[in-house]
């Protein structure tokens, strides 16, 4: 049989050419890949809009090709091994948006994304775009609005004074602003950002909080996987002394920089 004459199955319209099949195939893990990649993409993740994209269609690619091997195959192929190996290499991928958190584990999240980004792939290269919608439409309600179950853990009268202190090759103060007020229950009192001391390239960015401890550690690791930010800290204010104490240090930093 030629390759050009073979057909396909793809959900919803049933054998196909291969040509139209693999075209459908691609503009579905392009579409689905990018609506996730684009909020990846926003929020300054280290997997962006072109990794997460990538993701997708290789895995579909492969997906597809493995199959289509299995008519021209002269001995016994299992098309699932190749699978196997597509979840394989994406764990080297996760492990080095992990690595990539400075040594932490704040690339979990990106990680995660990542593995059910090539699983979405997966399924449209075995035909199914429809099922791999309804996923992708799922992880974006994760990524996006599971925030809000956030209030039902946390109490409002847990809420205290934070100091979080961020290192940044770039001027994001608005980007990290963002971020920030993303996390539910979280009150900026003030956001300040200064040049560094002794390495001009850099900023310092103060960010000074109320809010449940919980939030501001998500909020130190959604930043802390940001490409930009090299460092981040916070620290608890226990009283008013502590925040004249940290004013105090940084207009002393801002008249020596002066």
């Amino acid at each position: 049989m030629q390759f050009s004459s073979q057909t396909m199955y793809l959900e919803f319209f049933g054998d196909v050419s291969i040509y139209f099949g693999i075209g459908v195939q691609i503009v579905f893990a392009l579409i689905l890949g990018g609506a996730i990649g684009y909020d990846r993409e926003v929020k300054m993740k280290s997997a962006g809009l072109k990794t997460i994209i990538m993701i997708c269609v290789g895995a579909t690619l492969y997906t597809t090709i493995s199959l289509l091997n299995v008519v021209h195959a002269t001995s016994v192929f299992d098309p699932n091994r190749v699978t196997a190996q597509v979840v394989s290499g994406i764990g080297f991928l996760g492990a080095g948006a992990i690595m990539h958190g400075k040594g932490n584990i704040s690339g979990l999240t990106t990680a995660a994304t990542i593995w059910v980004v090539a699983a979405i792939g997966v399924t449209i290269g075995v035909g199914y775009p429809i099922v791999a919608s309804i996923f992708t439409f799922t992880v974006i309600i994760i990524l996006k609005m599971i925030n809000p179950l956030y209030r039902v853990l946390e109490r409002e009268g847990d809420y205290k004074d934070f100091h979080i202190q961020v290192l940044t090759s770039q001027s994001i103060k608005k980007l990290i602003a963002k971020v920030v007020t993303t996390q539910p229950n979280v009150q900026i009192e003030e956001i300040y950002e200064m040049d560094h001391l002794e390495k001009k390239e850099k900023k310092i960015i103060n960010i000074f909080l109320k809010g449940h401890k919980r939030s501001v550690e998500r909020i130190i690791n959604e930043l802390r996987n940001m490409i930009s930010v090299e460092k981040s800290t916070y620290r608890e204010v226990q009283n008013n002394d502590d925040f004249i104490d940290i004013y105090a240090k940084m207009d002393n930093s801002r008249k020596k920089d002066s």
